[in-house]
């Protein structure tokens, strides 16, 4: 198992579903972890864990600065990996694009594309002064083809967090600090992804499994160990790199 002893994790969106995996994950490799969400008592149950953990509206960047701050102080100014997890759809499913509003758009690039940009912005800084760090950003599929959801603004953020995972490689790389990105397949963690799957029906869902080569749909679980190698020293030399976790589709 990668041990992470010693490291300092600060983890977004870590009350449900890939959030809460990956955090629990970190924790049980010996990390100490930090995670912040909206929902608080779905996140106050990561507390019998050892995981700390406090309410933050990302959407909110001055917020997002305070939470990293915090953070830090706590730290003694050391955070060695920050993974970029919250995000989704905000409630919203696909609607034509005449039909959606200034305040639905923003609502889904503030909390996907916005809280990244933030966290990694209040973040550099301290990973600099170490001159290392790891910065995981958890995308999409939706980052390299259109979404399932078919919510426009999803899917044009989740592509946005893909290039700035290029961009932020490039710039904070000579700091050694590196930044990667997941892009999950269709998984099923929450109420939201089981009624998007429900929806589909029946047809939909065997045709949407054989594009998938394993044949079967990916959990937490899977996304949660690639975002720990990502962040481990197991890939020191991977840098601006989004990996499809996926099955084969």
């Amino acid at each position: 198992m990668m041990n992470f002893k010693g490291m300092n994790i600060a983890i977004s969106g870590a009350a449900i579903g890939f959030g809460r995996e990956i955090a629990l994950r970190f924790a049980e490799a010996g990390a100490t972890v930090f995670g912040c969400d909206i929902q608080q008592q779905k996140l106050e149950d990561l507390n019998a864990f050892g995981i700390h953990t406090t309410v933050v509206d990302l959407c909110d960047r001055q917020a997002a600065q305070q939470w990293i701050d915090s953070v830090s102080e706590i730290t003694g100014g050391k955070i060695d990996a920050l993974i970029n997890n919250a995000g989704g759809v905000v409630g919203q499913s696909g609607r034509p694009i005449e039909e959606i509003t200034d305040e639905q758009w923003d609502k889904v690039v503030a909390i996907n594309l916005g809280a990244t940009f933030a966290l990694s912005r209040a973040v550099a800084p301290i990973m600099k002064q170490a001159g290392k760090g790891a910065i995981v950003n958890i995308s999409s599929g939706a980052a390299l083809k259109a979404s399932l959801t078919g919510v426009q603004a999803y899917c044009a953020s989740k592509h946005a967090i893909l290039g700035l995972t290029r961009q932020l490689a490039h710039e904070l790389g000579p700091f050694g600090i590196r930044v990667n990105s997941v892009a999950p397949g269709f998984v099923i963690t929450n109420e939201a992804t089981q009624k998007q799957w429900d929806a589909m029906g029946e047809e939909v869902q065997k045709r949407l499994l054989a594009g998938i080569a394993l044949r079967r749909l990916g959990t937490a679980e899977e996304i949660a160990s690639t975002t720990l190698f990502l962040a481990s020293e197991y890939a020191g030399f991977i840098n601006g790199e989004i990996i499809s976790v996926n099955g084969g589709h």
